[in-house]
């Protein structure tokens, strides 16, 4: 088999979808607990309250009005918040580590949750009760000998830095981040080998993902906001290193795989353009160490200057990362605005490709698109990679005999896991470990809803939360143990 010795198949989940406990333990609130519920047809909204009195609800997710200026997040009663009890791996953690150790996980990638160690996110102390629940967490992984990998920040922040701080867009936010960082590196420096700093890192760009106000109308302050976020994932590296030189840290992009529309020049040229937005400036920031040069010209033209402090160049260039981690699930297309059909994958429009199946949502399944981006993102940048999400969101139904034959999802996912040992085998591509995403049912990050599930195991939740929670084998449980067990043969 291509898959080298140590490879590290598991599956991945996030704190916000999966873990629930909220306000148990502790726990602050963060944007995602005031997001709420919603369908690939309804949006999820963000709730709030005005200094007049008035509540707001704005849409959630990366295209949405923005968040003006004195609003503060509420929770309703008579709403649903999915982040609440999501899948409840808060209280269902043993049973859900017991289930990966069966099917054979060497590893299992999470997220701490920011709020659940600094409940507001500038507190002068940790939270105990926190920090002693992912110690928890990691010593029945240990029991089982699952590798964690650990996400410092997916898709999270604490909703008092949103309100008091305008997120990301102050530099204070970085110090907090700091102090979180090296609260959690030296309370698991014993625990944790495998870190990633923030979640799919090229499309964090609204108040969901960055806590920032206008941050469709003020490009100067997205893009400072994006800059501290890697100025400190940099500073996260830099520290990681010193406290333990045996940590290996990572980045993580959403692996959006773009293809032009046509052989127009034009359609070329977005399709460059695209690529260097949406993934190269990233990719180049943290594998690199600088900001290209393309970006600096665009910064230039926009007339924005970003704020920096003495030392941020050195610091860029010294917080590289070790891996790159990447989500894929699907490819799309971009060209010249025409006559064509459209839709939506992985929070991304797309020109419909004629050469590919959809899922229900919309996503295209492009196995192919898959070896070719491990390609792209390993000869660019030298780096190991590690496929951090993959996987088919569907609806699951459970038959007269209690199986739940996902026979759809065992067929995409062994098309892609062809496709990396391709890679690997006839290519040369490095690739560390594969976790497909939601390994056990949790809540969509799009559309907040449940039936669009991915796991090898079923929970028992609607789209409104209802439900027993127990867990359930689907018939991919059992596919995915003998993959790994086999070392990678697909069958």
């Amino acid at each position: 088999m291509a898959f080298p010795k140590g490879f590290l198949w598991g599956g991945a989940t996030a704190a916000n979808q999966y873990e629930g406990g909220y306000r148990l333990g502790g726990k602050g609130l963060a944007v995602a607990d005031i997001t709420t519920g919603g369908t690939k047809d309804t949006p999820r909204r963000m709730t709030f309250s005005m200094p007049d009195g008035s509540s707001l609800e704005v849409a959630a997710g990366l295209r949405h009005e923005d968040v003006p200026k004195g609003a503060k997040g509420k929770v309703f009663d008579d709403v649903y918040y999915p982040s609440h009890n999501a899948t409840d791996f808060y209280h269902h953690y043993k049973e859900d580590l017991a289930l990966m150790a069966e099917m054979g996980f060497r590893c299992f990638r999470l997220s701490i949750n920011w709020t659940r160690i600094f409940p507001n996110g500038d507190d002068e102390k940790p939270n105990e009760e926190g920090l002693q629940f992912y110690d928890d967490v990691f010593d029945e992984m240990k029991k089982y000998g699952i590798e964690p990998i650990v996400t410092i920040c997916h898709f999270d922040m604490p909703l008092h830095l949103a309100e008091t701080c305008d997120g990301w867009a102050s530099r204070k936010t970085v110090g907090y981040f700091e102090k979180y960082c090296e609260t959690i590196f030296r309370r698991y420096r014993d625990k944790v080998t495998w870190w990633m700093t923030f979640n799919e890192i090229n499309i964090l760009t609204d108040y969901t993902t960055l806590g920032i106000t206008d941050s469709e109308s003020d490009q100067a302050k997205k893009n400072q906001a994006i800059y501290h976020i890697l100025i400190a994932s940099a500073k996260a590296v830099r520290m990681g290193k010193r406290i333990n030189p045996d940590f290996r840290i990572g980045m993580m992009v959403a692996g959006i795989l773009m293809y032009p529309k046509t052989c127009n020049p034009a359609d070329q040229l977005l399709f460059m353009e695209y690529g260097r937005n949406m993934l190269d400036f990233y990719l180049e920031v943290q594998c690199n160490g600088a900001y290209p040069a393309y970006k600096e010209k665009e910064l230039q033209r926009l007339g924005i200057v970003l704020e920096k402090e003495p030392g941020d160049d050195e610091l860029l260039r010294q917080g590289t990362v070790d891996y790159i981690g990447f989500s894929y699930y699907n490819s799309n297309v971009i060209g010249m605005p025409g006559e064509d059909e459209m839709t939506r994958g992985n929070q991304s429009e797309s020109i419909r490709n004629p050469w590919l199946e959809e899922t229900e949502w919309g996503w295209p399944i492009d196995p192919t698109g898959f070896r070719i981006l491990l390609n792209r993102f390993y000869f660019t940048y030298k780096k190991p990679l590690m496929v951090v999400e993959n996987g088919l969101g569907a609806r699951d139904e459970i038959a007269e005999d209690g199986s739940i034959n996902d026979d759809y999802r065992i067929d995409y996912l062994r098309r892609h896991i062809e496709e990396m040992e391709k890679a690997i085998e006839l290519d040369g591509v490095e690739v560390l470990g594969y976790q497909p995403w939601g390994c056990i049912d949790l809540v969509s990050a799009g559309t907040g809803e449940m039936r669009k599930r991915y796991g090898f195991v079923y929970v028992d939740m609607d789209d409104s939360g209802k439900g027993s929670l127990e867990r359930r084998k689907k018939k991919s449980f059992d596919w995915y143990r003998d993959v790994i067990r086999s070392g990678g043969e697909v069958r």
